[in-house]
């Protein structure tokens, strides 16, 4: 359910800039979305098509980007890619440490880029 208010902020977003750029149609929305976000890319495409009718990014597709889960040790400072599941069990690759890490990415969304006409 926190897609609607997410997908809300970036509709208020694009138009925002639409509006300061003279856009009469906002043709696609690409958006970077972390793995651990927990955002479902059909529910922001279902809201967006929803809060869109009738301006002028009705009918504008929404490309999903996902960026993966990178943690760093805090111990020996190396950055690894993992996967949802590693998450409880890392230990790193270089130093052997198993509990101190600091998440890079993996929670963050933004718009990346908007194409309009």
């Amino acid at each position: 359910m926190h897609e609607l208010p997410v997908t809300e902020r970036i509709l208020n977003i694009v138009l925002k800039h639409a509006e300061r750029n003279r856009v009469s149609q906002i043709v696609s929305i690409t958006l970077t979305v972390g793995e651990l976000s927990e955002l479902e890319d059909e529910w922001i495409q279902h809201y967006f098509d929803y809060l869109s009718k009738d301006t002028i990014a009705a009918g504008a597709k929404l490309k999903i980007e996902r960026t993966p889960i990178v943690i760093r040790c805090n111990a020996c400072g190396r950055s690894e890619s993992v996967s949802k599941a590693q998450l409880g069990e890392v230990v790193c690759p270089q130093c052997g440490a198993s509990a101190d890490f600091t998440l890079v990415s993996g929670r963050e969304y933004y718009i990346k880029e908007m194409e309009a006409q």
